[in-house]
């Protein structure tokens, strides 16, 4: 028997971030000393009062089934949230949580997008966006950015990329995978040519809200002007060290929010019961409490800026947040080292990896081929040896 699969899973590209983490786990398992700065992931353990809160929930006999939109109590906490640290108004009608903050991106895209439907990534962008765009038979519009204006897109960017087509424009601010955050001044500019184009809705992506070394967040539905044509989407995985947990949510305009309410419905339901009950907890904290993770990224980001430095050919920006760095490495390709001939951002990725034994990933698949991501989420013995082998593997 042959099986056929779909078209659309034969089109979709896997997940490069998580390739690249197979790939260091089979290396591994062939007995190499791989440094893994790949995925973006926290290297601390959930905080204690987090677990607390979900063995109590265990204990208490959360086991059954959960509203698909999630739990009352939770969205009361993720109501305060955004009234506290985002100065944003929702109800319960309009939120949604998620398996993840992924999901919830996903449920968006299908709820909003039809075939041949445009959506403006600004370049980087995080790796699934493009093909979750996809996946809904919407076209991924690619805007390019540079290093010299810190991977940010402009108001005049943008307006050359709108066409009659454009139904959605998806960012990320702190942005995976260059760190980079839209202050209040350049989200402003950007609605402001928004507003000739009423139809356009905007998806927030503001997961590492809390990993900011530059002071306040911004987020484009604190506009008045644009809080009814935003989806600000957020979750717990990156600050809270809770990636495994797998809650995202979303705060929209209440006609998305029932629609992503219906499409989780028929695909996955209510997201688990003990993880809701131990984000209550989080989201209640101050975020005083998670400083100290912070604290020490902001430490890491210095020591991985001054070691990548050291290093002829690696041209950086300072990132304002998250937990990466994404330096041009274009000044390899064409080079042959050590028998390997350097094409592209892939083939340099890769070459870290077979002669450095260091995990990165190809800036191709952020949409920006002259890259490559470095995650600094790993303690600062890793990051100084990954950076030193990667420099003897170049030299």
């Amino acid at each position: 028997m042959s099986i056929q699969l779909s078209d659309k899973i034969n089109k979709l590209k896997a997940s490069a971030t998580l390739a690249m983490a197979a790939k260091a786990r089979e290396l591994r398992a062939e007995g190499k000393d791989i440094i893994g700065l790949s995925l973006g992931e926290p290297d601390f353990n959930t905080p204690d009062f987090i677990k607390d809160a979900a063995i109590k929930a265990v204990n208490d006999n959360y086991n059954s089934y959960t509203p698909v939109d999630g739990y009352v109590e939770l969205k009361d906490a993720i109501i305060t949230k955004f009234k506290r640290d985002n100065n944003l108004s929702y109800d319960h009608s309009q939120i949604v949580v998620s398996t993840g903050a992924k999901q919830s991106l996903y449920n968006v895209a299908q709820v909003y997008l039809n075939p041949g439907d445009e959506v403006i990534l600004p370049c980087p962008y995080w790796v699934s966006y493009s093909d979750i765009v996809k996946l809904a038979e919407g076209v991924p519009v690619e805007v390019k950015t540079s290093i010299e204006n810190d991977f940010k897109m402009t108001a005049d960017q943008l307006e050359k990329a709108i066409t009659p087509k454009t139904k959605m424009i998806w960012y990320s601010s702190p942005c995976n995978p260059s760190g980079s955050i839209y202050s209040k001044d350049e989200l402003r500019a950007l609605a402001d040519v928004l507003q000739k184009y009423p139809d356009i809705i905007v998806v927030s992506d503001e997961i590492y809200e809390h990993i900011n070394y530059v002071g306040d967040h911004a987020s484009m539905a604190q506009f008045e002007d644009m809080y009814e044509r935003t989806v600000t989407v957020n979750g717990v995985a990156k600050a809270f060290a809770m990636t495994g947990w797998r809650i995202g949510y979303i705060g929209a305009p209440k006609a998305i929010a029932r629609a992503c309410n219906k499409m989780q419905g028929q695909v996955t339901s209510g997201a688990n019961c003990i993880a809701q009950r131990a984000v209550i907890t989080a989201l209640e904290a101050p975020v005083s409490k998670i400083q100290y993770m912070v604290d020490e990224f902001k430490n890491r980001r210095k020591l991985i800026l001054d070691l990548l430095a050291e290093i002829p050919g690696f041209e950086c920006n300072e990132p304002e947040g998250a937990f990466y760095v994404f330096p041009d490495v274009s000044y390899y390709f064409g080079k042959t080292i050590d028998g390997n001939t350097i094409k592209n951002a892939s083939d340099f990725s890769m070459f870290l990896l077979e002669q450095a034994n260091v995990a990165t990933v190809t800036g191709d698949a952020f949409g920006n081929g002259n890259c490559i991501r470095i995650s600094y989420a790993a303690s600062t013995e890793q990051i100084k040896e990954a950076i030193n082998r990667i420099k003897k593997a170049l030299s």
